[in-house]
C-alpha cells in the first residue's frame, strides 16, 4: 500500500500525451532572449558601422577629421586605403582611412556646448 503513492507521481501526464508543446514552451525564453538582444544591441551596433563606413567612404580633400589616436588634422591628400593628414604647418602624416573616427567638428561640439 505505501508503494501506490510513488506508483502514481511516476505516472505518466493525464491523457495519456508526454507533454505535447513543453519543448516549444521550453525554447521560447531562449528565443525571446535573442529577439532583445538583437533589438538592443545586435541592431544598433550594426547601425552605426554603416554610418562610421558612410562617413570614411565619403571623406574629401578638405575635411577636418580626427584619428582614433585622437590627432586632428586636415586631409590634404587621399588614395583608396590610405590618407595624408595636415596636422601642422608643413606637417603632414599617412594613416589608413580606418583611423578615422569622425569630423572634427564633432569632436569639438561637447567643448562648445558647456556652460561658461
Amino acid at each position: 500500500m505505501i508503494f501506490t503513492g510513488v506508483a502514481y507521481a511516476m505516472g505518466g501526464s493525464p491523457g495519456g500525451g508526454a507533454g505535447g508543446g513543453s519543448g516549444f514552451l521550453g525554447f521560447l525564453p531562449i528565443l525571446l532572449m535573442f529577439v532583445i538582444f538583437y533589438f538592443l544591441l545586435i541592431r544598433p551596433q550594426q547601425k552605426q558601422a554603416r554610418k562610421q563606413q558612410d562617413f570614411i567612404r565619403n571623406l574629401k580633400i578638405g575635411d577636418r577629421v580626427v584619428t582614433t589616436g585622437g590627432i586632428h588634422g586636415e586631409i590634404k591628400g587621399l588614395t583608396d586605403t590610405t590618407l595624408t593628414l595636415e596636422i601642422a604647418d608643413k606637417v603632414r602624416v599617412k594613416v589608413t582611412r580606418s583611423a578615422v573616427s569622425g569630423s572634427s567638428q564633432d569632436a569639438a561640439a561637447p567643448e562648445a556646448q558647456k556652460p561658461a
